[in-house]
């Protein structure tokens, strides 16, 4: 017996499988499972009970390997009891610096090599706010100092790729509950960042054009995923959404290298990423969040092609084996729907 067709009460399919061209993956948006924008709040999560004199981010007292330091917006060139935001070597790194990769191989199966490169956690100064709750200057102020280190790590040898991400709630794996960053660099370049590096570079070589800054435009002429826009950038809730809620930052004008941001664009960039933050923590009651940077490489090749653009995955949901087994992700609202919802926050 033939399988009665499902639609929903608009008369559409109730899940559709999308295609992200600039990585190549495809996502299930099923929205027969969604629930109401509304209904993905949780209830208002406490904030974790730790005490500012035992937790290690508070008393910070310059003998730590302090790497930088912000007062006020202002670098710092040497470390100050004043700081509002500082940059830490990590004292249990994955990376560590070396001069040599020491390459080896067991048989012809496994390849080896040293963990080579540098590990550093950025930290604002307020124990209980996020960066959502913090005022544009003060996210300004981590953005700034996210350049001044990636400008000389990429200098450092066996620097390849300069990771910048963030972990908000012990859900999305923030071991200190205090608000913090990381920086990690490694020899290797990530591979989803492969992968959208040669989707980038196809795209280019065949249509001459750069493929975020036509989604952009798309988004710009369509404005369903737009959540909120400036002069120099966008944030939207991309059309193959990862998760529920996922929203990019990408710059309207083409820019492939973070670290050659301008002080208005850092201006700009804090005030897109700061609206976004702050929607998201209006909107879903603070909930857990990931964000990282997708940049250009610093391997010395050319990728004036690519488009830089932070990414922010809400932790909407937790995978289970269709995710993990099939690498395709399942997002139960459609991104038009968390956009909108997004916009009125």
């Amino acid at each position: 017996m033939d399988e009665e067709k499902k639609e929903d009460q608009n008369g559409e399919f109730p899940s559709e499988l999308r295609y992200d061209i600039s990585s190549g993956d495809w996502v299930v948006v099923a929205s027969g499972r969604a629930k109401r924008p509304e209904m993905f709040k949780k209830e208002e999560r406490a904030k974790e009970e730790t005490s500012t004199k035992e937790c290690p981010f508070c008393n910070i007292d310059g003998t730590e390997n302090v790497l930088s330091v912000f007062e006020n917006g202002k670098k710092r060139e040497e470390f100050t009891e004043e700081w509002s935001a500082i940059s830490i070597a990590n004292k249990f790194p994955a990376f560590l610096p070396a001069d040599e990769l020491n390459k080896r191989y067991e048989n012809h199966l496994y390849q080896t090599m040293n963990a080579v490169g540098y590990h550093e956690v950025v930290i604002t100064r307020d124990h209980y706010k996020s960066l959502g709750e913090l005022p544009v200057e003060k996210v300004r102020e981590v953005f700034a100092l996210y350049k001044q280190r990636y400008v000389e790590l990429k200098e450092k040898k066996h620097v390849n790729y300069v990771s910048i991400f963030h972990n908000h709630g012990a859900e999305a794996g923030a071991s200190v509950a205090h608000p913090h960053s990381q920086i990690l660099t490694t020899p290797l370049i990530d591979i989803d960042l492969n992968k959208a590096l040669a989707k980038g570079r196809n795209y280019h070589q065949e249509n001459k054009n750069c493929i975020y800054c036509q989604m952009n435009k798309w988004e710009m002429e369509k404005r369903e995923r737009i959540v909120y826009e400036n002069d120099l950038f966008l944030v939207i809730c991309p059309f193959a959404s990862k998760a529920a809620f996922q929203t990019i930052i990408s710059p309207k004008n083409h820019l492939a290298y973070f670290e050659e941001i301008t002080e208005k664009e850092l201006d700009l960039l804090a005030d897109a990423f700061g609206k976004a933050l702050s929607k998201l923590y209006k909107g879903l009651n603070d909930p857990p969040y990931n964000f990282y940077l997708h940049c250009a490489p610093s391997d010395g090749m050319d990728h004036s092609y690519y488009h830089w653009h932070w990414t922010i995955l809400p932790k909407t949901s937790v995978w289970a084996g269709f995710e993990l087994g099939a690498r395709m992700e399942i997002s139960t609202i459609k991104p038009e729907k968390a956009a909108d919802y997004l916009r009125g926050q």
